[in-house]
């Protein structure tokens, strides 16, 4: 019997209780998300609210047990984004996504709506996050320009456009989760031509441009990695260049360095040229302050130093990324560009990798095996690569149909992601699995072998 998936959002029901209301008025973190995990109904867990706000398993448990009090619009912005409780509960302005839906019910008539996508099927999924992202287009900057964002004096461009504008991205970053960089990429430079027409044609003071530069150097990292994962490597170049650039302008050390990351992970196998990349990233990611920014720069960095073959230097990464994990920073974690990798899941998924890379399955196989019981079929781009991993692992290990069984699950993962990554890893798995055509597993995985893995719309 398949497993209840664990609805995204809180039920109406929920939003409607008396005492959920009044601990959002109150702006009770804590209590909000106590309520949301003993009525938001199955599945409704810390690390399931955790996911869905962006936030730790133990930060969200430091909320409930009343060890840390949330002050940061950020977060409040995170949870009412990750559980869809309106705006005005939290004090907040209306949400993105409140404006598909907010005249159509009242939240206390709404007891029978069911979200589209509750089958968990990847394809409607994936369709579901392809509207979403063309309606967060439309009314979030798409709806700001051309033209000035909405709070602008004229042609002057203040502190709370940018802050507008970071927002507005943060909810379009969120589809890289779903989709795969083909499909996200037009939505991402968008916003990039949009950002870079305002720096060329509005007024500032100081702080501010730097701000809009440092916003512009994001903004570019993300558009070039959704071309790296779509196999267009001239555009990731131009824009990863291009954001290290604005990043330096910014002062920005913390992006620069990501761009550096981004750069090496691009250029690998040319391991010489990376690892220099990866050597800066790291020593820059030594003095941020930022746990989060230290997790993603020292797990990048782990992935480059296990690709060249050098073991101990990702082993060293590693250790630097899990010590990264359980630092305290007080209220948040760092930017949002940078918090995704600031969890435990996701450092099994980098050590996993790593180990498999330089041929240690023992070490290999556990951290991937329990990331993956934790990962949701979704993020199906994603889990269809960890996969891939996992069943080169196995097979170091001389566990071929365990292989060719992880290697199945991913390519079906992989069918419907416009991402040319996933493909190209299994193209490498297949080639290793073809010695052992004998055995059932391998023989039918091979005869689903594609016929162009390289190929991804353009």
């Amino acid at each position: 019997m398949a497993r209840q998936r664990p609805a995204d959002h809180l039920p109406p029901e929920v939003l409607a209780r008396a005492d959920f209301r009044q601990a959002c008025a109150e702006r009770n973190l804590g209590e909000v998300l106590r309520l949301a995990k003993r009525w938001g109904g199955v599945g409704f867990t810390a690390s399931h609210l955790a996911r869905r706000c962006e936030l730790t398993v133990s930060r969200v448990q430091d909320y409930i047990n009343g060890r840390v009090q949330a002050q940061r619009v950020e977060i409040f912005e995170r949870v009412a984004d990750g559980l869809h409780i309106p705006g005005e509960m939290l004090d907040l302005a209306p949400r993105s996504w409140e404006t598909s839906t907010r005249h159509v019910r009242p939240v206390a008539d709404a007891s029978h709506t069911q979200p589209s996508s509750e089958d968990g099927d990847p394809s409607v999924l994936r369709r579901d996050f392809m509207k979403l992202g063309a309606g967060l287009a439309a009314t979030g900057l798409a709806a700001q320009l051309p033209g000035l964002p909405s709070r602008t004096v004229g042609n002057r461009v203040g502190s709370s456009t940018v802050a507008e504008l970071r927002a507005s991205f943060g909810r379009l970053r969120r589809l890289d989760d779903h989709l795969g960089g083909a499909d996200t990429y037009r939505l991402y430079f968008a916003e990039v031509q949009k950002t870079d027409a305002l720096l060329k044609s509005a007024s500032f003071a100081g702080p501010d441009r730097q701000e809009l530069l440092s916003f512009f150097a994001e903004q570019a990292q993300q558009a070039g990695w959704a071309a790296f994962d779509a196999g267009w490597h001239n555009e990731a170049k131009m824009l990863y260049e291009q954001s290290f650039e604005a990043a330096k302008a910014a002062n920005d050390v913390d992006l620069a360095a990501n761009a550096l990351a981004l750069r090496s992970y691009q250029l690998l196998p040319s391991t010489d040229v990376a690892v220099d990349l990866t050597d800066k990233s790291c020593s820059i990611a030594a003095k941020s302050v930022h746990p989060g920014v230290k997790s993603l720069l020292y797990q990048r960095g782990a992935w480059t130093y296990a690709v060249a073959g050098q073991a101990d230097k990702a082993a060293w990464a590693l250790g630097q990324a899990e010590a990264a994990l359980v630092s305290e920073a007080g209220e948040g974690y760092g930017p949002d560009w940078a918090v995704w990798a600031h969890n435990p899941t996701e450092l099994q998924i980098i050590t996993g990798r790593c180990w498999t890379e330089l041929h240690r399955p023992l070490r290999a196989v556990p951290a991937l095996e329990a990331a993956m019981a934790q990962y949701d079929d979704s993020h199906a781009r994603d889990k269809a690569l960890y996969l891939s991993w996992l069943s080169e692992a196995y097979l170091d290990a001389g566990e071929v149909e365990h292989s060719a069984t992880a290697a199945t699950r991913a390519l079906g993962l992989a069918a419907d992601v416009a991402s040319a990554r996933p493909q190209q890893r299994l193209s490498v798995v297949m080639s290793r699995l073809e010695p052992h055509q004998s055995v059932p597993e391998v023989a039918d995985l091979l005869a689903q072998r594609p016929l162009d893995p390289l190929q991804v719309r353009s």
